[in-house]
């Protein structure tokens, strides 16, 4: 076997390594349908719903009482969700997608992160308000 070979090997296994670390991850955390998140709400106050979607979308609609930090600036601004460590956080954006990133994010850091299944399209779906 080349040195080049055995180099590509190596590149190859971080890689699924990381791949599949990501996916035992995303395993982990809690998915809320937009019903479940809508009753959790209303009989828990430890609940912080983290919206992580962009200013614009932001400014077109949110769910009331949420906070807003955008997935791209999560990480420079995780500091401002370390007194919401104790608590479970919530994250949503349009889909389900970008706020699944973010639990993952906030998960590996040691946060109670979870995930609203769906997103706003759901939950407005479910005429939630």
């Amino acid at each position: 076997m080349s040195a080049a070979q055995i180099v590509l090997d190596v590149i190859i296994a971080i890689v699924l390594y990381q791949v599949v670390k990501k996916i035992i991850l995303v395993r982990t955390i809690k998915h809320y349908t937009p019903v479940e998140l809508f009753d959790k709400l209303k009989n828990d106050r430890d609940i912080v719903l983290l919206d992580v979607r962009t200013k614009n979308e932001r400014d077109a609609q949110f769910i009331k009482g949420s906070i807003h930090i955008p997935l791209l600036q999560l990480k420079a601004r995780e500091g401002e969700l370390e007194k919401f460590k104790e608590q479970e956080i919530v994250c949503y954006c349009r889909t389900g997608n970008r706020s699944l990133n973010a639990a993952a994010k906030l998960k590996k850091h040691g946060f109670n992160a979870a995930n609203l299944k769906g997103g706003l399209v759901q939950w407005n779906i479910a005429g939630l308000r």
